[in-house]
C-alpha cells in the first residue's frame, strides 16, 4: 500500500509540476458560443509565467511576456491576438464578450484588422501595465503604454499612445500620439477627440519603449544575452505624479 500511494504521490506532484512550470495553457469549453476546440498558439521566444493562464483562441507572437497572474481567456470572444515584442503584465486579464453565437457571427463584438476579424488585437511592442483591462471588442494599437489599472472596453487605441494609470475607456477611438490622462473617464468621442497629443514635452512620451526593453528580456533569454553584451541603456521611466484629491 505504501509503494502505491508513494507511486501515486510521485505521480501527482509531476502533473503539478508540469502545469506551474509551464503556465495554465489549455482548450476552451464546447459551449453554444463557442462550438470549435481552440489551443493557445505561442512563439517559441514567448514565455507565460507559471502562474499565468492562456486559454483557448490566443496566439502570443514573438517575445511577448505574460507575467504571473495575468490571464488571457479566448474562450469567449474569439480570436486575441497579442503581437510581436508586447507585455502582459501582472494580473492583466484579456477577454472579450462572445462573437458567435448559435451559428451566427456577433460582428458588433469583433474588431477587425488587415481585413481578419477578432474579438481583442493587440499591436506590436504593446505594454500592458499591471492589473489593466482590455475587454473586447477591443484594438489597441503598436508602440502603446495601457497603465496600471486602466481600462479598455468596446474601444480603438491608436499607435504611440500613452493611457496613463487608472484612465478608462469605453466605447470610443482614440488617435494616434494622444495621451489619457491619469484616472480620466473617457465614453464620449469628442471627449477622446480632445485629447492632448504627445510632445517632446511629455514626460511620459519614453515610457513604453523603455518597459518593452525590459519585458522583451523577461520573454526571451537570448534576447537579454545579446542586449547584456551590447551594455544598452534604455530611457529612464519618469515619475509619474497623480492629481490631488
Amino acid at each position: 500500500m505504501s509503494h502505491r500511494l508513494l507511486t501515486a504521490s510521485v505521480a501527482l506532484n509531476l502533473v503539478f509540476c508540469a502545469l506551474f512550470l509551464g503556465g495554465w495553457l489549455g482548450a476552451n469549453l464546447e459551449t453554444s458560443f463557442n462550438p470549435t476546440i481552440d489551443r493557445p498558439i505561442l512563439s517559441k521566444t514567448s514565455n507565460v509565467h507559471p502562474l499565468a493562464s492562456v486559454i483557448g483562441s490566443v496566439d502570443l507572437g514573438d517575445r511577448v511576456f505574460v507575467a504571473p497572474f495575468a490571464s488571457i481567456r479566448g474562450d469567449e470572444g474569439q480570436d486575441i491576438h497579442i503581437g510581436h515584442d508586447s507585455n502582459v503584465q501582472d494580473g492583466v486579464v484579456v477577454h472579450g464578450l462572445e462573437t458567435f453565437e448559435s451559428g451566427k457571427e456577433v460582428s458588433e463584438n469583433e474588431v477587425e484588422v488587415d481585413r481578419r476579424k477578432y474579438s481583442v488585437h493587440i499591436g506590436q511592442r504593446v505594454s500592458l501595465a499591471h492589473q489593466s483591462q482590455v475587454h473586447g471588442p477591443a484594438r489597441v494599437g503598436d508602440d502603446t503604454f495601457i497603465g496600471m489599472q486602466a481600462l479598455v472596453f468596446r474601444s480603438e487605441v491608436g499607435d504611440h499612445v500613452v493611457v496613463e494609470p487608472g484612465a478608462k475607456i469605453i466605447g470610443v477611438t482614440i488617435a494616434s500620439n494622444r495621451y489619457v490622462p491619469t484616472m480620466a473617464v473617457i465614453t464620449k468621442q469628442s471627449d477622446a477627440d480632445a485629447l492632448p497629443v504627445i510632445t517632446d514635452q511629455y514626460p511620459y512620451r519614453s515610457l513604453n519603449h523603455a518597459i518593452v526593453h525590459v519585458n522583451t528580456q523577461f520573454a526571451d533569454p537570448q534576447t537579454a544575452h545579446r542586449l547584456s553584451r551590447q551594455r544598452i541603456v534604455a530611457p529612464p521611466i519618469a515619475t509619474l505624479t497623480l492629481p490631488n484629491p
